[in-house]
């Protein structure tokens, strides 16, 4: 007998299952194509009971831990890293990096990426799909357990679904047009020689797949199951889902968006009406949004529709340790911070561009009067003590640049990443275990007000019941129907309020695997070709006696806007500004690797790139 961590929803437990089982139904190679079908092991004879479906389903929870829509925070040392939510932001223009872990995000946001050689998680451009074989047999298999009610027997069934349907959208997402194999393959299969299915046939078998998970889940398993996915987890997937094929759709030039931007809104609209999640707010602006992202264990909380969690001893992460703490080579971007909205002293809320009272002559100033997320997402250094407790590497406060004394906390922008720096986790070493949200209700609320926008249906009613329910948790002033237009997005050929529900969308999920995938689809992949810069550094800052003294040292280049000069991030590098581009022809999807084209010739690269 083995014992297997299995991770059920996001829960770990312990089960033990037959060296056989493991072998036969658990393991999974990494490329479907060469997949021998499970044959062996009994299969036919295993196939008898609900627990058969359950156990079945907890190995599926396990294997949902490393796929990459889905790793949170990874578990591994070195994969807290690259893969990580907070590491994949360099992908966006939210973060800056050059740390060597993070180079294939940085490589595809400056538009250097090329086409990979071989099919691995590691570059960024995952065409694996071991997981897929082991929900297509599932779901071959499970109507051969005839002792339980069909109810019972499609609970499971939509777990299957659910997965399915999130790891095809995940496929769309990249690659657009990927071979749509809803059944086990053999060496004899034709599949394993055709040619992607179209785009659209892809977006609506994962639409049917979710929809059926929607039908077979339930509302709520049973008190032993708790932590399992149900119908509400599946609707909201299904809004995401949805969501962003009708935005890429409307910005691409495709026909059919509004079916999907109306069934966006409806399942979100499903979800808040539900009333079984809301907005964590205990009253506290200042806390409760980054409460979520450094609490050691998230069960119960009313905002958590799914997340990883993590077990001392079982199942840890290093994100702490590992980016943030010595992070010397990253940095939130000066695009990010200046998206944050200002507080005005007449009671509304205005961008940077129209606010009287905005200054950013010394980092302090910038965090003043602010939307209370940008002081819970980069460190203002009036909170050091509070937030990161006391750094005995630190000579000169916070912020410190890449020039000074040692490494830890240094900046590459000069902006400190903390949404979900806990400072006693960090203590663990390489055995962390604060949790991640991976779907909370945040999202659902976002994802309503955006479609209804696009559908130009939206009411000051919709506003209430979604954006300014984030607002109000931070003690923002609430959005209006027409709000003033930010003349940083003037051009951009959308309304004021579609800016300013683009903006909460990109503050409130900020370093949560949102940013990359929002510029896809709205078009909007060329804001990865601007130059990526830090806060604000005149050359009496950095004279001798200056507050960032580099006398004798070499500080970081700078780039000049409106006769103020700021960081230059990546001045220097391979991602430098002058190097930086975005191929409006190519740059939306990734490339097929080259071996998995030499494997099925008749695979079609991805437009735009050389074959």
């Amino acid at each position: 007998m083995k014992k297997i961590i299995i991770y059920t929803k996001c829960r770990f437990v312990y089960v033990w299952l037959a060296a056989a089982i493991l072998l036969g139904m658990v393991a999974c190679n990494d490329d479907f194509m060469n997949r021998t079908p499970v044959t062996d092991l009994n299969n036919e004879s295993y196939w008898t009971s609900e627990n058969d479906l359950k156990i079945y389903n907890n190995g599926t929870y396990n294997a949902v831990v490393g796929v990459r829509f889905f790793i949170g925070n990874e578990s591994s040392a070195s994969g807290s890293k690259n893969m990580s939510f907070m590491g994949m932001e360099a992908v966006s223009d939210n973060f800056a990096s050059t740390d060597v872990n993070l180079q294939t995000w940085a490589n595809i946001a400056a538009g250097l990426h090329t086409v990979p050689s071989g099919a691995t998680t590691t570059t960024g451009l995952s065409w694996n799909w071991s997981l897929l074989y082991r929900l297509n047999f599932f779901l071959e298999n499970y109507e051969k357990v005839t002792s339980i009610p069909v109810e019972t027997r499609n609970m499971y069934a939509g777990e299957s679904l659910f997965w399915r349907a999130w790891f095809y959208f995940d496929k769309v997402q990249e690659y657009g047009s990927v071979p749509l194999i809803l059944h086990t393959l053999n060496e004899k299969s034709p599949e394993l020689y055709a040619k992607q299915n179209t785009r659209a046939e892809v977006a609506d078998a994962v639409l049917n797949d979710i929809n059926k998970a929607i039908d077979y889940l339930p509302e709520a398993w049973p008190a032993s199951s708790p932590d399992r996915v149900n119908k509400y987890t599946a609707l909201t997937l299904k809004a995401r889902i949805c969501l962003y094929e009708g935005a890429w759709r409307k910005y691409h030039g495709l026909a059919d968006y509004q079916r999907f931007l109306e069934a966006a809104a409806d399942a979100a609209d499903k979800v808040m009406k539900s009333d079984k999640y809301r907005i964590y707010n205990t009253g506290k602006p200042d806390e409760d949004y980054r409460t979520l992202f450094t609490t050691l264990d998230l069960h119960g909380n009313p905002e958590v529709i799914i997340a990883k969690y993590y077990d001392a001893g079982k199942y840890t992460h290093s994100i702490n340790g590992n980016l943030v703490t010595n992070g010397f080579m990253i940095g939130v971007t000066k695009d990010l911070v200046d998206d944050y909205l200002c507080k005005e002293a007449d009671g509304t809320a205005k961008p940077v561009a129209l606010s009287t009272i905005y200054k950013d002559d010394i980092i302090e100033n910038v965090f003043d009067n602010r939307d209370p997320r940008l002081s819970q997402t980069v460190l203002d250094p009036r909170k050091e003590t509070a937030i990161i407790g006391t750094d005995p590497a630190s000579t000169k406060g916070y912020p410190r640049l890449n020039y000074m004394v040692g490494n830890s906390w240094v900046s590459l922008t000069g902006y400190n990443y903390i949404k979900n720096w806990n400072k006693n986790d960090a203590l663990a070493g390489n055995s962390e275990v604060t949790d991640f949200p991976i779907l909370r209700y945040a999202e659902v609320l976002l994802t309503y007000a955006e479609a209804k926008a696009e559908l130009e249906t939206i009411t000051q009613d919709d506003l209430d019941r979604s954006i300014n329910q984030l607002r109000s948790r931070v003690a923002m002033p609430a959005l209006t129907l027409n709000p003033p237009m930010d003349p940083k997005y003037a051009g951009e050929g959308i309304s004021s309020l579609l800016v300013e529900i683009r903006r909460e969308r990109r503050v409130e999920l900020s370093f949560e695997n949102s940013r990359y995938h929002d510029l896809m689809r709205w078009k909007k992949g060329a804001y990865l070709a601007k130059p990526v810069l830090g806060i604000r550094l005149e050359a009496a800052d950095i004279a001798a006696g200056g507050r960032y003294d580099a006398t004798g040292k070499t500080p970081p280049a700078t780039f000049e806007i409106n006769g103020k000069r700021y960081i230059d991030a990546y001045a220097g590098t391979q991602f430098a500004r002058d190097k930086r581009v975005f191929d409006e022809n190519k740059h939306y999807l990734y490339p097929v690797p080259t071996n998995v084209r030499a494997k099925n010739p008749n695979l079609d690269q991805t437009q735009g790139w050389p074959e």
